[in-house]
C-alpha cells in the first residue's frame, strides 16, 4: 500500500479526542475476565460482551479504532452484521492481534519472547480481506535481576521490525507495542532506563527493516514507577519522564503515541495520560498522544454488566464513562 494511505489510516487512529479500545483478549484472558463475574466463558457469552462494547451509540466519539482477536473479527451482532461492519458504521476502524503471545525465551531465563512470524504474510492477507486496517503485536520487556538483558531487547525488536514490515506489505498499519512490564519494585529511573534502551532498538531495527514510520502507530508502556514501589513517583513526575524518554528516542516521523494502560488502576491511568497531554498542549510535541487500554476501559463496564440481558444499558454507561474520561485525558482536560 502506497506511504500516504498507510498514513492517513495511522493519523485516523490517533485523531484528536479519540483512543483506540484493545479488545483483543486470547480465549484464555477472557475466560479469567468472565469467570470474574461467574458468567461461563463460551463464544456466544464472548461474542455477546463484545456486542455490548460495540453497539454502544456514541462509541464513534471516544474510540477511532478497536484491536480484535481472531474469533472476534469472524463474529456477528444478533442481526447477523458483522462487527467490522458495525463499527465502520460508527467510523470506528477494525484492528487485529496477530502475534501468538509470549514465550520463554531460550538461553534467558525468566525472559520472553513473541511468537507469532511463521505464516504471518498470509494471515494479514487475510485480515485484510476481513475488514482490518491495522494490526497489533506486544513485545514484553520486565525489570529486575539483570533484566531487560540487550538479548532479550534486541530479538523482540527484530521480531517486531519483522512485524510491522509484513503488515505494511499487506496494507495494514502495524501498532508497535513493546512494553516494559509494570509488575515489580523497581523504581521509575529503573523503567526510565529500560524503556529508553528498548524504545532505541526498536526503532533502529525499524530503520533496517526499512519500516515507513509515517504508516505506523507506538503502543508504549508509561515511564512509571512498579507496581509494587514504595513511594510511587506521582502523577506530574510519571508524565515529565514518559514525554523526556519520547523526546529522546521517538522520531518525529511517527504520527501518534498510543499509550498502553499496563495494569494500572483506572484512575491512575487516566490522571497519568491527562498529565502528559498537559505537557504535549504546552510544549507542542512532535506526535498525536493518545491510549490504546484494554483493562482500563473494560474494567468498570464488565462489572456493571454481570452477564445479565438487563444490565446491557447499564454496562454501556459505564463503558461510556470510561470512553469519555480517557478523551479529556487525550485533550489534557480531565482535571
Amino acid at each position: 500500500m502506497a506511504s500516504a494511505e498507510l498514513k492517513s489510516i495511522a493519523l485516523k487512529m490517533v485523531a484528536r479526542k479519540k483512543g483506540i479500545l484493545a479488545a483483543d483478549e486470547s480465549t484464555s484472558t477472557m475466560t479469567k475476565r468472565l469467570d470474574s463475574i461467574n458468567v461461563e466463558s463460551t463464544e456466544e457469552t464472548r461474542r455477546q460482551w463484545r456486542q455490548l462494547l460495540f453497539q454502544t451509540p456514541d462509541i464513534g466519539d471516544y474510540i477511532s479504532g478497536v484491536i480484535m482477536y481472531d474469533e472476534t473479527i469472524r463474529q456477528t451482532d444478533d442481526s447477523g452484521q458483522s462487527f467490522v461492519d458495525l463499527l465502520a458504521s460508527h467510523d470506528v476502524i477494525s484492528g487485529i492481534k496477530v502475534d501468538n503471545s509470549t514465550h520463554d525465551l531460550a538461553g534467558a531465563p525468566g525472559e520472553f519472547i513473541t511468537e507469532g512470524l511463521d505464516g504471518l504474510r498470509g494471515r494479514l492477507a487475510e485480515y485484510y480481506e476481513l475488514g482490518s486496517r491495522f494490526a497489533k503485536w506486544r513485545a514484553l520487556l520486565i525489570i529486575g535481576d539483570g533484566k531487560p538483558s540487550d538479548y532479550a531487547i534486541h530479538t523482540n525488536a527484530h521480531a517486531l521490525g519483522r512485524y510491522s514490515a509484513l503488515c505494511q506489505d499487506q496494507g495494514i498499519v502495524p501498532i508497535v507495542e513493546p512494553e516494559v512490564l509494570m509488575d515489580g519494585s523497581h523504581s521509575i529511573d529503573d523503567c526510565l532506563s529500560a524503556t529508553t534502551r528498548a524504545l532505541n532498538a526498536v526503532f533502529a531495527e525499524l530503520d533496517k527493516q526499512n519500516v515507513d514510520l509515517n504508516g505506523i502507530v507506538l503502543k508504549p508502556n508509561m515511564v512509571i514507577s512498579g507496581s509494587d514501589a514504595q513511594n510511587r513517583a506521582p502523577a506530574a513526575e510519571v508524565a515529565r519522564k514518559t514525554v523526556d524518554c519520547l523526546l529522546e528516542t521517538v522520531p518525529s516521523d511517527v504520527p501518534g503515541i498510543a499509550f498502553l494502560s499496563g495494569g494500572q488502576g483506572d484512575e491512575e491511568s487516566v490522571v497519568n495520560l491527562d498529565e502528559i497531554n498537559k505537557i504535549a498542549n504546552s510544549e507542542d510535541l512532535p506526535w498525536e498522544i493518545t491510549y490504546s487500554y484494554g483493562r482500563g476501559l473494560q474494567a468498570a463496564p464488565l462489572t456493571a454488566w454481570l452477564g445479565k440481558p438487563e444490565n446491557v444499558s447499564t454496562g454501556q454507561a459505564a463503558f461510556q464513562k470510561r470512553g469519555l474520561d480517557s478523551s479529556a485525558a487525550r485533550e489534557g482536560v480531565y482535571a
